[in-house]
């Protein structure tokens, strides 16, 4: 998958711009604040139709202008495609070649990007909420029925949690209709359990190789925290049963997916509790580039990577470990300030863009 012609119109500090891809390494570089990240987001934005940074959609939009879009001619192995991505009075819309698509779930999952920027490197140290944030985006490229039961779970988690804090204020409400919105639940939250399951396995199929491959010790595993574990129907709604009064009394649902998590452990210790900075970081490279060949098994192409202002955090010897370990057909963007920190191999054969538009970015 290749992105070969992108252009912007009001996207952050950049009012109109174009720009032409190598189907390779592309190396943008230049000052702090010029724009470097701006424009890899863009690239981000069209494929997931959001932004990394956790913006909201009128952020994306130049100060003092009212739309903003991205547009861009994307490749895969049988076609090729034009891509538009247009904010406006506080809407998206979504089109594939000047076609518009109603639903937001049917255009995710056409253009596979990987993204790996310093935010990542915290990975293992963040919330169970940024790491089930993280799966679900995985997923739903890879698989955009995955993205629709995500969507309709948290639309029923919510009525189920409406209802149940009208239950705490009127304690006689009838509660036939939490058993259909709690049997709704449990069905939904099977499929997505499901799903993670099957991908997290597919993940530790090639971790621990990876790994190794890094730092030369092996034992590296993900393990999957959930209540749906080893998934029994019965059991599962004595559980919601059991936790009934207690969900009532917080007027929100205590059990369920929406509460999973994954531990990364090493040597049968958990890394976030024990593991130093060193096996944390080497142990989310080695998550990424798993990542990326889990989307040329099921896809049969690689996704477009972004590499986004890495030696901020890590080294330069770190860079071109993961540069030597992923597919050197794959599509590579790389922003930097510091360009002569990347191999000389590699520049030689890059595609390089200097940014050097002197605005907040």
């Amino acid at each position: 998958m290749k992105i070969h012609h992108l252009k912007l119109l009001n996207f952050r500090n950049y009012e109109k711009a174009e720009f032409d891809f190598s189907p390779n390494y592309n190396i943008i570089y230049g000052k702090n604040g010029s724009g470097k990240t701006n424009l890899v987001e863009s690239i981000y934005v069209l494929a997931i139709t959001k932004s990394f940074r956790g913006s909201i959609d009128k952020i994306l939009i130049m100060n003092n202008k009212d739309v903003s879009k991205v547009e861009g001619i994307v490749s895969t192995e049988n076609d090729k495609n034009n891509y538009k991505i247009i904010i406006k009075n506080g809407e998206k819309k979504v089109k594939i070649n000047d076609t518009k698509i109603d639903k937001i779930s049917n255009y995710i999952s056409k253009i596979n990007v990987v993204l790996f920027n310093p935010d990542d490197l915290r990975f293992i140290k963040d919330s169970p909420s940024i790491r089930r944030k993280a799966i679900n985006l995985e997923i739903s490229e890879l698989n955009n029925s995955y993205l629709k039961n995500l969507s309709m779970y948290n639309k029923i988690l919510k009525q189920r949690n409406s209802y149940l804090k009208l239950m705490n204020i009127n304690g006689n409400t009838r509660k036939e209709y939490l058993d259909i919105l709690t049997n709704k639940i449990i069905e939904l939250g099977e499929k997505i359990y499901n799903e993670r399951s099957k991908y997290i396995n597919l993940l530790n199929e090639k971790i621990g190789d990876l790994y190794y491959q890094i730092c030369g010790i092996n034992n590296l595993k993900l393990e999957y925290q959930s209540d749906f574990n080893n998934f029994n129907k019965n059991k599962i709604i004595k559980k919601y049963h059991d936790t009934l009064k207690k969900d009532i009394m917080f007027g929100k649902t205590t059990i369920g997916i929406h509460h999973d998590d994954i531990k990364f452990i090493f040597k049968d210790i958990s890394l976030k509790d024990y593991g130093s900075e060193g096996q944390q970081k080497n142990a989310i490279i080695a998550y990424k580039i798993a990542e990326l060949e889990i989307f040329k098994d099921i896809k049969n192409e690689y996704p477009i990577l972004i590499l986004d202002d890495l030696f901020s955090e890590l080294d330069s010897e770190k860079i071109n470990n993961i540069l030597n370990l992923i597919n050197q057909d794959m599509q590579i963007f790389i922003t930097t300030t510091e360009i002569d920190m990347i191999n000389k191999n590699i520049l030689d054969k890059s595609n390089l863009l200097e940014i050097t538009e002197n605005k907040e970015g």
